[in-house]
């Protein structure tokens, strides 16, 4: 065991549930991250599906052929791949039904980092306790961090709930190509947002100094 697990590893109080919200924000992001890399299969594949579509939709022919060639091999091909890219979509939606679900717990473990900001200040009075719980950083600044994180991830939740409302019924590729870029890169979660995280976790023991 390192000496900053050590250190941290009988603390109580205000310092265990901050201790605990940070492993809960790693496990929280870790999961995120899993769920980032799946949708992007299921978008991909829905781009794919949906330029492969476009290379063979057949023409428009209202001659008296048509009923006929309703019943094609052709038609039915495409019948079939309408199918599998409603399944595709449904998948990608309950990647982002579970997204809300990370964000919402991401909202409660700011919401109890509130509430220790709130007992310390009641406490120790406005300016809360003067002495740092862990290694350097007070109460406030864990408040601070988790408030940042927060939005960050209430940002990219909303640019992935538009990435799955459009992805399917736009048809030029350029935007596709524009949709699965946000979606791989995350703009609202640039390093910054890592950094904030890995600073967390230096602070409360889970990483070594």
């Amino acid at each position: 065991m390192s000496s900053s697990n050590t250190k941290f590893s009988a603390v109580t109080g205000s310092a265990r549930k901050i201790k605990d919200n940070a492993a809960d924000w790693h496990n929280l992001m870790v999961r995120w991250d899993k769920l980032n890399n799946d949708g992007f299969q299921f978008a991909t594949n829905i781009v794919n599906m949906k330029n492969s579509q476009k290379e063979h939709q057949p023409v428009d022919d209202f001659s008296s052929a048509t009923v006929s060639q309703s019943f094609s091999p052709a038609v039915q091909q495409q019948t079939a791949g309408a199918a599998e890219l409603q399944d595709e979509c449904s998948k990608l939606q309950t990647v982002v039904d579970q997204m809300v679900v990370i964000v919402a717990k991401m909202e409660h473990l700011t919401a109890i980092q509130q509430g220790v900001q709130d007992l310390e200040e009641f406490q120790f009075g406005p300016e809360g306790r003067t002495l740092p719980l862990c290694h350097s950083w007070r109460t406030k600044e864990f408040e601070e961090s988790s408030r940042v994180l927060l939005a960050a991830f209430r940002q990219e939740l909303k640019l992935k709930q538009t990435v799955v409302q459009e992805l399917a019924h736009t048809t030029l590729p350029d935007l596709h190509m524009v949709y699965l870029s946000c979606w791989l890169h995350q703009p609202f979660l640039p390093a910054q947002t890592r950094l904030t995280l890995e600073a967390l976790l230096l602070e409360t023991g889970h990483r070594p100094l």
